[in-house]
């Protein structure tokens, strides 16, 4: 079960305070918490997978289960989900943001970004959620609208902040980047509302595995990835990249997907030939210095900067800001947006300080200020001009 799922348990128990031992909401309950504590932490005790001799097989399809995927750079340290739960209730945490979790909201101009296919925007929905409209094309990265991100709508990690733009606010989406399977990234009931949208469904582009998944709840217009893949997307040439992290949606399917990165190009003769690179959700890994190598860097990198503490759990699978920005410098980035942060709160830091973080970190590392920075929830910005 990914992390984000095991919370909904923990607050389950807090907030469900059931008297009878024999009762099935409780009983239900307490397994799944049992079941949280053998998989929820950041590791596997499963037996390498072995390969008939001479059988070609790329790296990171090289342990775990014949299904399953593992990272570049090694597996993730094994880390206790039970020690960093008793941690937040015996420290009190995660603390409150000093705003009171009043995040500033800002007002996109719905009008133009249903009619625009001219111009190029990015739009902040919140968390890992982004439009990005480039070369007339509308994009959006890991669509999540709804109030939890969690297997239960009663109990889980709870939005703090609104999506800066309802589903029926968006124009029509061309095309879904979808980078991981666990709930704060893979949402049921989004996905099912963009397959149902007027004009048509868009192209779902998804990790290895994430295909069944989506068959499975009507979405027919998806396409499954391996690290390296490109397609060919409304014009736009598009391909799926490493990053560090894994996937689960229950107890029982750890790693059995893939989770990766994505990086879009426009038209290779295009005037205004535009690079994006979408990081999803990783910790820091030499991948990104690959990845800049290989596409010689990037006009826009959407990289999150959020959800990294305690460091003993996350580091592996979360990056804190200062790495964040040595992600922007690995993929020689123009520009950057702070993503994952202040939307849901998934772990002990405080949901307003990764911005604040972040801005020290690129001041440490000697760059403009506004080289990566955050926006608000909602905010629209311009791309491809000179002030971005």
């Amino acid at each position: 079960m990914s992390y984000e799922g095991t919370l909904g348990c923990v607050t389950l128990m807090r907030q469900r305070r059931v008297e009878a031992t024999d009762s099935p909401s409780r009983n239900a309950c307490v397994a799944l918490c049992a079941l949280a504590l053998l998989y929820g932490s950041s590791s596997h005790n499963e037996e390498p997978r072995r390969y008939a001799s001479g059988e070609p097989q790329p790296l990171h399809h090289a342990r775990h289960t014949s299904a399953g995927f593992e990272n570049n750079y090694g597996d993730l340290p094994r880390a206790s989900f039970l020690k960093w739960q008793w941690e937040r209730i015996t420290q009190g945490l995660p603390k409150p943001p000093a705003n009171g979790y009043r995040f500033p909201m800002a007002h996109p101009d719905v009008a133009f970004l249903k009619a625009n296919r001219t111009v190029d925007t990015l739009t902040w929905i919140g968390h890992a959620s982004a439009l990005v409209q480039i070369d007339g094309v509308n994009i959006l990265t890991d669509p999540v609208f709804s109030e939890r991100a969690s297997p239960f709508s009663f109990a889980g990690p709870k939005r703090k902040t609104p999506p800066g733009m309802t589903l029926d606010q968006l124009p029509h989406i061309d095309v879904v980047l979808i980078s991981h399977n666990h709930y704060d990234h893979l949402d049921k009931p989004s996905i099912e509302a963009l397959n149902r949208q007027p004009g048509g469904p868009p192209r779902f582009l998804v990790p290895l595995g994430v295909k069944a998944w989506m068959t499975g709840i009507g979405v027919t217009n998806a396409e499954e990835f391996d690290w390296g893949d490109e397609t060919r997307a409304a014009g736009l040439d598009i391909w799926f990249a490493p990053a560090q992290h894994w996937s689960a949606r229950t107890p029982f399917d750890r790693a059995k997907t893939l989770w990766g990165s994505w990086v879009v190009k426009t038209r290779k003769d295009a005037a205004h030939a535009y690079s994006l690179f979408f990081a999803g959700d990783t910790g820091y890994s030499p991948d990104f210095r690959n990845i800049g190598a290989r596409f010689g860097g990037f006009d826009l990198a959407l990289i999150p900067i959020g959800a990294y503490d305690p460091r003993w759990f996350m580091h592996a699978q979360h990056v804190d800001p200062e790495e964040a920005v040595r992600i922007f410098e690995d993929l020689h980035a123009k520009k950057a947006i702070g993503i994952h942060w202040g939307t849901f709160e998934l772990t002990d830091e405080a949901l307003d300080e990764p911005p604040r973080r972040l801005a020290d970190a690129v001041r440490h590392a000697g760059l403009p200020a506004d080289a990566f920075t955050v926006l608000e929830h909602g905010e629209t910005i311009r791309l491809n001009t000179p002030e971005n």
